[in-house]
Parts: structure tokens; sequence; C-alpha cells
């Protein structure tokens, strides 16, 4: 099953998911219509008061580019060393079209169509504030902005990942977008792990006090905040000090600032099994998260799958968070591709994998439909959306290339029309909106996705 998580971490600074997943069955596509819907929706100031009734987009903003950002020298998450073909790390890659050629990083590539390939850096202010203008063109809410646990050890990329989050607020307060910090212990320090989440969130908030922003999510009166990865096997943290951590920062304890906490935790946090640890002092540490967001990516790969997910999963966790006086936010996801990814991480002597080029067809829209229809009639009222900007593994919902030609000569990679739909490049941000809208309204999603899209 798949998750994110640092491989090889020595090597490289990268975000993944681990094991593999299964093909999805052939089904019959249909193709959709190119007409742009495009929402202009604002985000109100009351609803920067609650999580409730929002769709949240993951926020990787870890792309990088050779001089971007003090003396950087590497092509972060988008090339192993070099910009190369057979150095590639996405599957995926972006539409420029709105970027001015000085916002962008020249490479040596060429696409298949003669063009020079040029591609981005979330150092770049102005193409994070790009980012965001198209979510509030399309209705979306705004992000969890991604925080890795494992680069807080180098003062060189915590910087990088400070700039980036200034990045971020700058643009959700000129957008009107909210904002909230996720932090992701995968490849952390077991022994660090808890001390640095600790001595970061004081960072943040006395040193460059961004929970002061307007923009930054609250909920109940508290800054919202996330901890991602705690229980998944393989993952660092035990759960006493662990429960401890999460205990300190929904009361303000130890000169934290009191956040609402939600545990990005493992599918199987209910019964222990599958992707959780076993230990049942687990269950302590799954209870104490105010909201509870289940990784769902790679779990399903079809409507078939969605249907048993939401029967064996999603009902059954909705029912004991309830129970529990928890709140539940389920991952939806528009599809799954990381063959570039795994050849580099094959060169470097991690684990192989059978990587498949679209091992989860998007299938034009239709699968992240069915998803997000499908957990709203379960009961869920507020929905993550993995991710806004992740090309490594080809979950990205901002717009990108819908056509063959447009992609790297000799490589391998998908593209918006690889399931014979004929797309605009920002067709998952339309989709995310209007996913988005459905929610703020308290309104049942059709269960087509022609029906609303089409005019």
């Amino acid at each position: 099953m798949l998750m994110r998580c640092h491989f090889f971490l020595a090597f490289l600074t990268l975000a993944c998911g681990l094991g593999a997943c299964h093909a999805p069955r052939s089904v019959q596509q249909t193709v959709l219509s190119p007409e742009r819907v495009v929402m202009h929706a604002n985000t109100s100031q009351s609803s920067f008061q609650s999580l409730d009734h929002k769709l949240i987009v993951g926020y990787q903003g870890w792309f990088g580019c050779p001089g971007d950002f003090e003396n950087n020298t590497r092509w972060q998450h988008w090339f192993l060393n070099v910009d190369r073909a057979d150095e590639l790390l996405v599957d995926q890659l972006p539409s420029l079209r709105e970027f001015a050629s000085t916002d962008l990083c020249a490479t040596s590539m060429k696409r298949a169509d003669g063009s020079p390939l040029f591609l981005f850096s979330s150092q770049n202010p102005r193409v994070v504030k790009t980012h965001f203008q198209w979510m509030q063109q399309h209705g979306v809410d705004g992000v969890a902005a991604q925080r890795f646990i494992s680069e807080l050890n180098d003062p060189a990329s915590m910087r990088r990942l400070d700039n980036v989050l200034r990045n971020i607020r700058a643009a959700a307060e000129a957008t009107g977008r909210i904002f909230y910090v996720a932090y992701d212990v995968s490849g952390a320090n077991p022994d660090a792990v808890i001390d640095a989440i600790r001595a970061d969130w004081r960072h943040l908030n006395d040193t460059l006090k961004i929970t002061a922003s307007p923009n930054y999510l609250h909920d109940g009166g508290k800054s919202v905040l996330q901890l991602w990865g705690f229980g998944f096997e393989g993952r660092p943290g035990d759960a006493a000090p662990v429960l401890s951590l999460i205990n300190d920062l929904k009361t303000g304890q130890n000169s934290l600032r009191a956040a609402t906490m939600i545990g990005g935790v493992p599918t199987n946090w209910r019964t222990l099994d599958g992707d959780s640890k076993r230990d049942a002092t687990w269950r302590d540490v799954y209870a104490a998260f105010d909201v509870l967001s289940p990784w769902t990516v790679g779990r399903f790969s079809d409507d078939s799958g969605v249907d048993r997910f939401v029967r064996d999963r999603v009902m059954p966790d909705l029912a004991a968070v309830r129970n529990s006086r928890q709140r539940y936010m389920p991952v939806i996801f528009p599809g799954f591709s990381w063959v570039n990814l795994m050849k580099q991480r094959g060169k470097m002597g991690g684990e192989k994998d059978a990587a498949k080029l679209n091992q989860i067809s998007r299938r034009c829209g239709n699968f992240l439909w069915k998803q997000a229809s499908s957990m709203v009639d379960a009961g869920a009222t507020t929905l993550y959306a993995a991710m806004f900007d992740e090309m490594d593994e080809a979950t990205a919902l901002f717009p990108t290339e819908p056509k063959s030609g447009a992609l790297p000569k000799n490589t391998a990679m998908i593209y918006l029309n690889n399931d014979g739909c004929l797309l605009p490049d920002d067709w998952y941000l339309n989709i995310a909106g209007k996913v988005g809208a459905h929610l703020k309204e308290q309104r049942q999603l059709p269960r087509n996705l022609n029906s609303v899209m089409m005019p």
C-alpha cells in the first residue's frame, strides 16, 4: 500500500509512497467537456475560524532549481542530480502558461514539440502567489502546508522551509485563502522527532509568527496544526511521548501555542493492523487527536474499490469518531503514477517497486469525483485532497500539461488527456472547486461528474 515517506534520505530529499498498489481494472472512459468552469468564490473571514465544511489541499512547496535561494545548486524534486531525462523524478509536468519567463528556470531539455523545457521553484514568491490565485479563482479554501521534520536539522534546509512558508503566508493573505502547518515525521530521527516538533512550533510562533497571520486557520479559538505519520509502521515515534506531545499542543503547555490537533493517521488506525502499529497504546494516541485524517492514497484503484473502502473503513471510522466526539477528514486523490521516482530510487540502491505508468488512472476526473461523492454520502463534511502540487507521484491537482507533445523527449510521463479525454489544464481544480462548494453549502454531491461540470 502506498504511503508518504522519506526513503534513502541521506541521498535525496524526496517524499514518496512505499509498497505496491494494484493496477486499476479496465473501465469505460467518459470524455468530459473541456469547458472551463471557473469559480470566483472568496473565503469569508468567518470561515477562517473553523475547519468544518472545507476542502483542504496538501501543498508540498518543495520544488527548487539552481540559484533560486541562497546558494542552492540542486534541482530539488525535479531531477536526481542534473537536468536530464534519465534523472527525472516526476511523472507529471506543470502547466506554465500563466508564468512570466523571468519567474521560471531554464533546463537543458526539450519537449517533444521541440520547445525548451522550463520549470519553477517554490522558493519564488510570485510562483506561490500564482498557485494561490488559481485556488481563489476555482473556489478552493486553502492548504495544509507540508513541513518535513527530517529537514529541520540542517540549517540551510530549514531556511528554505521557512522561506516557502513565508511565501505561502503572503500568497494566502493576498488571495483570501487559508493555510495551516502540517508536520510530516517521515524519515525523522526517532530519538529527536518529538523535541524537533516542539522546538519548531515555538520557532514558527515566536520567530516567524506564522499563526499571527489573519489567514492562518483557527478552529475552536486555537491554531490548527497537523501531525502526519505517527502510528504508521516504519515511522518514528513511540506512543507515550507522542501522546504527551499531542496533549501539550492541545492545552498549550510547556511554552507551546495551543492548537486544534489533526492526526494524519494510518488507514487502519481503528483496527491496529495493516499500516498501523499494533501496540494497543496507540489507541490512546489516536483518541487524543481532535480530528482524524486517515491516509488513503493507493488503498483503492477503481470505483468498486472506493465502494469497498467506504463501506469497510470510512463508515465504521465515522461511527467511531462520533462516539469519541472527534471529527473526521478523509483523504481523496486524483490518481497515481511514480515510474520516474522509482527509477531513481533503484539507482540509489533503494528497494525496487513494480511501478507502472498511470498506475491508478484518473479516468478524466471520474475517480476523484467518485471518492468525494461517496465519502460525503457516508457522512464526511470536510475533505483533504492529496495533493495540490505533487508531481513526484502524479497526484497533482493544479494545472498540468494536458497533451503528450508538451512532455520531454525520451521520458515516460502522464498527461491529462492520457485516458482519452479532452481536458483543460485546470480541470482538476475545477473539480476541487465544485467539491468545496458542495461542502460549504452542506449539500450532497451528485453521483455523476458530467452533471456538475457540463454547462
